[in-house]
């Protein structure tokens, strides 16, 4: 019997994952947004920076690529570059990074107690975008994350899911030049998609679909629902 090819993927992945950690610290906590692009992971992240601090934590928000200063000259070398950049060396630009935001800023703030970390696109950005729709493979992304700091991982990723029609409605509306991915064509937004759902069975426990297609209110409405069954540490 011949296995399905999504399956040896998911199976080749998984060994891997026993590398994978999280922060310890049970008074803070890391989230990422994830999703194609126009998905309104901005508004989202907008939305829960008001309710952590309501609940009296300290919030920080970073993006990937960028959150550093090294991160931001990456981010503006990838996205305004006017030639392709090959797969494996995206890749390894993201990773590069995404190292120095943990290493700089996530890790330590997490150490700390009462914070909360907000990352616009996180490790599930690589696997979709680089793994998927680059074709490198989703294996080669969790090899590359194997080490740390890369190792460490969010407590919760909310991956705001929107068709096609959507996401390039949404960017016909904001009328602005298109960057180094938002050029790409239908079919590597499609990958991209398929990306986030492989990453999403890699990862059941942390990844949250959310349906993006509905009002803003109600899409954050799904998002705040995953969370309040969490013992937060009550305000000091």
């Amino acid at each position: 019997m011949i296995a399905h090819p999504k399956l040896s993927v998911l199976k080749s992945s998984m060994e891997i994952l026993q590398h994978f950690t999280e922060t310890k610290n049970p008074t803070s906590h890391f989230i990422s947004l994830e999703g194609i692009e126009a998905c309104g992971k901005s508004t989202h992240i907008t939305g829960l920076k008001d309710y952590f601090l309501k609940k009296g934590f300290a919030v920080t928000i970073v993006r990937e690529p960028g959150g550093t200063i090294f991160g931001e000259q990456l981010r503006q070398a990838i996205l305004s570059s006017q030639f392709p950049i090959p797969p494996i060396a995206e890749a390894y630009l993201f990773a590069s990074s995404r190292a120095q935001l943990l290493a700089e800023k996530i890790l330590p703030l997490l150490s700390q107690d009462r914070q909360i970390v907000i990352c616009d696109r996180f490790i599930d950005s690589s696997i979709s975008y680089q793994g998927v729709a680059r074709n490198l493979g989703v294996a080669t992304i969790l090899d590359i994350h194997k080490y740390p700091p890369l190792n460490v991982l969010p407590h919760f990723t909310f991956y705001v899911k929107i068709n096609l029609e959507t996401s390039f409605r949404r960017q016909e509306l904001r009328n602005s030049k298109k960057d180094y991915f938002e050029a790409e064509k239908v079919d590597f937004y499609k990958k991209i998609i398929e990306g986030y759902e492989q990453a999403a069975q890699l990862f059941p426990q942390r990844i949250k679909t959310i349906d993006g297609e509905q009002e803003v209110s109600l899409v954050f409405g799904q998002i705040i629902k995953h969370l309040q069954h969490i013992n937060w540490p009550h305000k000091l």
